[in-house]
């Protein structure tokens, strides 16, 4: 508790010795505000320049977005392509499974049988 209320009152001094200091960087400002006047009608078009400039990075990072949507679903859908194949392929072609199969079981039950004579 008593260390609470130190930091409280150390708080309070800080606070107390910084507003007291001056702040140059805002007299700087405010005298540069001063010089540069700027009409109504410059601020306005300044402000739509920038409407339209933030209106236009939305539109094309939305149009990335959905180009990076239409090449996502064409990779899926590739994909699948692909797999289906695969599967349609091995389903139509047992031979192949079964002539590595017994070749690799031949030469297995060859070798030793060669070497028992």
């Amino acid at each position: 508790m008593k260390r609470t209320i130190a930091t409280l009152i150390a708080g309070l001094f800080a606070t107390a010795a910084f507003a007291q200091t001056p702040a140059p960087a805002s007299t700087t400002t405010a005298t540069t505000a001063k010089t540069t006047t700027v009409t109504p009608a410059a601020a306005k078009a300044n402000e739509k320049e920038v409407k339209a400039e933030g209106k236009a990075e939305v539109k094309a990072a939305k149009a990335d977005a959905k180009e990076a949507k239409k090449e996502a679903k064409a990779e899926v859908k590739e994909a699948k392509a692909d797999a289906k194949e695969q599967k349609k392929a091995a389903h139509h072609n047992p031979m192949v499974k079964n002539d590595a199969t017994v070749a690799s079981t031949t030469t297995t039950t060859v070798a030793p049988a060669t070497a028992a004579k």
